[in-house]
């Protein structure tokens, strides 16, 4: 009995004391049975984008902040009203901070660059770049207002914003803007 308990001991330590099999490092890289996922997170390199936008707004920096556009650009609310082109951008923007918008700050913002490879319901694929920020903007003749604020930014080919959504609450905006002369 004891050679039998010496004898299952001594299997019992050489079996846990074999070493392991290494397991294989799992790829990342994607093979041609990976599927592309439908989206996917992008480069950070467009919320420094985002991010390098708004500080320029809030400076009143127009000149850099237009940099950002491409020449075709899109800029949607969602009130419907929309700018068709980098011009037409431009000139809204540059009127509205010279001579309505005395200034304007942005904090608690939240980015999220995003891949979309099979666009489904969105209008367009490739990268897009969502944003939330809680903005407070005060205006030439004294009042103020804030709200949080939704913007999604896509990019072209070269790194250009050809389509912003802005969505946002008009009401404040309009009570806080001057009386017309």
């Amino acid at each position: 009995m004891k050679k039998l308990l010496l004898f299952v001991l001594c299997v019992t330590l050489f079996v846990a004391c074999k070493k392991e099999a290494t397991p294989k490092a799992v790829s990342t890289s994607e093979t041609p049975d990976t599927p592309t996922p439908p989206t996917e997170f992008a480069d950070s390199k467009y919320s420094d984008i985002g991010k390098k936008m708004l500080a320029d707004l809030s400076k009143n920096d127009m000149d850099s902040w237009t940099d950002s556009f491409a020449e075709d650009a899109k800029y949607y609310w969602n009130s419907g009203d929309s700018l068709v082109g980098k011009p037409a951008i431009e000139k809204y923007w540059r009127d509205r901070r010279g001579n309505v918008i005395e200034t304007i700050t942005f904090e608690k913002e939240i980015w999220l660059p995003v891949k979309v490879n099979e666009k489904g319901n969105i209008p367009m694929d490739g990268i897009w770049l969502l944003s939330w920020y809680k903005t407070t903007a005060k205006y030439k003749g004294g009042k103020s207002m804030t709200q949080w604020i939704h913007s999604t930014y896509h990019f072209n080919s070269e790194d250009k914003i050809d389509m912003v959504n802005q969505y946002l609450d008009r009401v404040p905006i309009m009570e806080a803007m001057p009386p017309k002369k």
